[in-house]
């Protein structure tokens, strides 16, 4: 059990949390230890960044122990730059040579499809951007995999731990083999191969601000709230852009501090709108309306000029104007009374600008935080979620371990510290403590707190993607970056008799799959190792997709199986974004150089390559017997016809189909269950102004506002 005093968790949540300079001097924290610091009370200046080293999830006397190891000034380690292949000292002069000339040509056949998102402007910035990422766990090797595909100029880690037998449930460049060697080391090997222009280093030892200065960015996983706020406060004073990420079970974050002054060139990515007025009203807030039928597709604050205007000529070839949304085909421009009447026509076209965006420290917005919503159904949650992350973190910064599953005195624990988060403290007149909430959500954090010590790699997935979105957003300065939280939660995957369970149902049992039983249990781990699933499609979602499956034990099981099957051949445009592949698989097919990595990453994979396309021509193949052996479909295609075959089967069959596309930085998701949802065939979005090469459109049950999605991209 662990006991905490109201008013010592209170310093502590706070001290642990507002560190250094508020509180190190104050009189009733001078005797308490920040953690983050040394013995020394701040002065000032710049704080070392601390690194956390947690060693796994171990049994040991009951318990699921953590070991939190933070250096200081005082017994820094000289850091040292490693070289990228087999530990020579430097480059060879042809391989200097081809990263220094990365700023100045772009390979056009290897990164095609992301130059249609970014651009060769958006290209050229990305390259020049240096990157240092902390932890390479689950959740940093996603971030890492997804940065070295994009193309930046250069990608430094920074991690002491070493490899440990949980790393492998969400790890996926970690093997057995690799246990006991560090993980930044055995990562940056297999990053190296992904993309020959991105240079990969290995920062060791402890690192300060006189190794970071040179950065463009920063990205912190696998540290706690107050060792980011450290690591913050050093690039805010440095002008570095900081992104902070985590994962707690079924939980996850985003934090983006991209400076006080960032410049976007282009919010959204998408070609100016345009469209034709039928009217202009001749008032205080002049209103302009579209064509019924034509959306106008502008935001709020975008700014738009007119032409051909008829009576109201005064628009016509005016300085660009401000726009306010009243609708989908209205909007507001101001005053239009001194202009003349409206008599009809006119075309009306949006003017992109750069725009600033000022951003807070983490530690303003630990107290003051600004949300973008991940899940309109959830938007009460995202205070709570803030608030239940910070007493996991005070959690384990003070007793040395994550709440452990099923232990309701550690998740007491939790919900007291959320409580003390949830109150407006100030020291010496400064506030460092805010009242977010009118209740705490006790049931949200002791939920959270169950599955905290466990890590999901479908979790790691999405939180990683997003976080190395931002990094694109922040080197390109294209695409609104997120403001500035972003919490994200699928606690739906918890079993749902979960508070009935006992402890054992969570307690590790020695196998790789300790981190992922931990939140889901037992019970459902046997089941996800027996399932036999059908993925068709080995492109940029099909190589995920099987990732995921190999990482969590899918197919794993006696019983169990996975068959892929994708005709394609691997090209080299396919290598930006198709991370199992490399140059030595072009021309191989995907569906078996796929499996075949898959089975490297967890050899208990039980997999099967197909090279057969779907269809009537192939239900020799995949027949009856075939479709009624398996437990679901997960489509992975890039055309809307092998699509709606597939739905038509798992309508037939009554099997469950997750269906997925995406489209530059837009994607889709539906699940589509027997006799409770509806089929993928049964709905469709509205038809699209232009459909690119080799997309498809998404579709979404009626329910789903189809504005929310547009085309996607399978692969």
């Amino acid at each position: 059990p662990v006991a905490f005093s109201p008013m010592m968790a209170t310093f502590l949540v706070v001290g642990y949390l507002a560190v250094p300079s508020m509180l190190a001097e104050h009189p009733h924290l001078k005797s308490l230890l920040l953690r983050g610091q040394s013995q020394e009370p701040f002065r000032g200046a710049l704080p070392k960044i601390p690194m956390l080293r947690p060693h796994g999830i171990q049994e040991s006397g009951g318990q699921l122990k953590r070991s939190l190891s933070l250096r200081h000034s005082s017994d820094m380690i000289a850091p040292k730059r490693m070289a990228i292949r087999g530990g020579e000292p430097q480059e060879s002069p042809q391989r200097q040579a081809q990263i220094a000339n990365v700023t100045d040509n772009i390979d056009e056949k290897l990164y095609n499809r992301q130059l249609y998102v970014l651009g060769h402007d958006g290209m050229r910035r990305m390259q020049k951007c240096s990157i240092l990422l902390v932890g390479l766990g689950g959740l940093g090797i996603e971030i890492a995999k997804n940065l070295a595909l994009a193309g930046v100029k250069s990608l430094t880690l920074h991690d002491n731990r070493t490899v440990e037998q949980s790393d492998l449930c969400s790890q996926f460049y970690c093997t057995e083999e690799d246990i006991g060697k560090n993980r930044a080391q055995v990562s940056k090997e297999r990053l190296t191969d992904l993309n020959q222009y991105v240079k990969i280093d290995v920062l060791e030892g402890d690192c300060g601000p006189d190794d970071i200065k040179n950065f463009s960015l920063v990205i912190c996983t696998d540290a706690c709230f107050g060792e980011c706020v450290l690591v913050n406060d050093a690039c805010r004073e440095l002008g570095i852009s900081f992104i902070m990420a985590q994962t707690r079970g079924l939980y996850g974050n985003v934090f983006v501090d991209l400076g006080p002054e960032f410049t976007v060139t282009d919010t959204n990515g998408e070609n100016p709108s345009q469209a034709m007025i039928s009217l202009i009203s001749q008032e205080a807030e002049g209103v302009v309306s579209t064509l019924d039928e034509q959306r106008h597709g502008l935001e709020d604050g975008d700014y738009v000029t007119f032409s051909e205007v008829q009576g109201m000529t005064e628009l016509n070839g005016a300085e660009p104007v401000r726009v306010k949304v009243l609708g989908p085909y209205t909007f507001s421009i101001g005053d239009t009374t001194k202009f003349h009447a409206h008599t009809g026509g006119g075309y009306v076209r949006q003017v992109k600008r750069p725009f600033k965006v000022a951003f807070k420290s983490l530690r303003e917005s630990i107290v003051d935080p600004e949300f973008t919503v991940s899940d309109f159904a959830k938007m009460e949650r995202q205070q709570q979620l803030l608030m239940a992350f910070q007493a996991v973190d005070s959690f384990y910064a003070q007793v040395d371990l994550l709440p452990r599953p099923g232990k309701k005195d550690d998740a007491d624990a939790v919900v007291e510290l959320a409580r003390q988060f949830n109150q407006d403290l100030s020291v010496d007149g400064k506030l460092v403590s805010r009242k977010l909430v009118e209740e705490v959500d006790e049931a949200l954090v002791r939920r959270l707190a169950h599955g905290a010590a466990g890590t999901l790699a479908p979790m790691c997935s999405v939180i990683g993607s997003i976080a190395a979105q931002e990094a694109v957003k922040a080197c390109t300065g294209k695409f609104m970056p997120i403001r500035q939280w972003f919490m994200f939660d699928a606690e739906e995957a918890y079993p749902e008799d979960m508070e009935k369970m006992g402890t054992e149902e969570f307690w590790p049992d020695g196998t790789r799959y300790d981190p992922q039983v931990v939140v889901l249990g037992k019970t459902v781990q046997e089941r996800l190792m027996n399932l036999r699933y059908m993925l068709v499609g080995a492109g940029a979602i099909g190589c995920e997709a099987l990732k995921n499956f190999a990482l969590m034990g899918v197919g794993c099981g006696p019983k169990g199986q996975v068959h892929v099957t994708d005709m394609d051949s691997i090209e080299r445009s396919n290598l930006n974004r198709q991370f199992l592949f490399r140059e030595s698989d072009v021309q191989q097919l995907k569906s078996v150089a796929a499996a075949r990595k898959a089975k490297e990453m967890n050899p208990e994979l039980r997999v099967v390559a197909h090279s057969s396309k779907v269809g009537p021509e192939t239900e020799g193949e995949f027949d009856d017997g075939f479709f009624e052996g398996l437990d679901g479909v997960f489509n992975a295609l890039d055309n809307v016809p092998a699509r709606m075959y597939m739905d038509q089967r798992c309508v037939f069959f009554r099997k469950p189909l997750l269906d997925s596309g995406t489209l530059g930085t837009k994607g889709n998701v539906q699940v589509v269950i027997p006799h409770q949802s509806v089929s993928y065939s049964s709905s469709s979005d509205p038809p699209e102004k232009a459909i690119p090469i080799c997309t498809l459109k998404a579709r979404l049950p009626p329910s789903v506002p189809s504005s929310s999605t547009s085309a996607t991209r399978g692969r």
